[in-house]
């Protein structure tokens, strides 16, 4: 039988390394925002439509997009910390993590999210990175893993109640849909795998 764990031991990055890559992709971000704010906002509509062609495609393009300076703000620090802190763990793990979320997260947001919706900003991602750190250490049993888990919680713990549905003009779907993907990301990766 076989199975589908990722078993190769990962490649872990330097903190340098880790901290340039980080600010880069936020960079990007902030890059991707400056074209967006000074073409009127033409970025946009490659948010996710939900139930649509090109909304299905945008999936993987709305992450990188935001809907204007405040909400670029206020996705900057937690997707550098909680991307650095996945990335240290190597590329594989980050690529892994990173990929699933966007597409979980995503996919939910696409299903059920209202028709005429657009949905876009990296903060599905940023659950997504959130949970996977909080639970890797539970399937791997790192005793190390475990600890950065709590210390996460401790800072970033009281965002979690943005899976729920709340505040208007907040995608709830793409909080739990990254939430979720960071779940799934933790197990693929390590349950069931001895404790480094």
């Amino acid at each position: 039988m076989s199975d589908l764990r990722l078993d190769a031991r990962p490649r872990r990055v330097g903190v340098g390394r880790a901290a340039v890559v980080m600010g880069l992709l936020l960079l990007a971000l902030w890059g991707l925002e400056v074209v967006d704010q000074s073409s009127g906002n033409s970025l946009d509509p490659y948010g996710i439509r939900p139930r649509t062609d090109e909304g299905l495609v945008s999936i993987f393009w709305a992450p990188w997009l935001h809907g204007g300076w405040a909400h670029l703000v206020s996705n900057s620090v937690p997707f550098f910390v909680l991307g650095l802190l996945v990335l240290l763990e190597g590329w594989r793990a980050w690529a892994w993590a990173t990929l699933v979320t966007v597409v979980v997260s995503g996919g939910l947001v696409w299903l059920v999210s209202p028709p005429a919706s657009l949905t876009l900003g990296a903060s599905g991602v940023v659950f997504g990175w959130l949970t996977y750190l909080l639970v890797r250490g539970l399937w791997s049993g790192s005793p190390a893993q475990i600890a950065i888990g709590v210390v996460v919680l401790f800072v970033y713990g009281g965002v979690l109640w943005g899976v729920l549905p709340g505040a208007a003009g907040v995608s709830w779907q793409g909080h739990l849909g990254g939430a979720v993907g960071g779940l799934l990301a933790a197990r693929l990766l390590h349950a069931g795998r001895p404790p480094r």
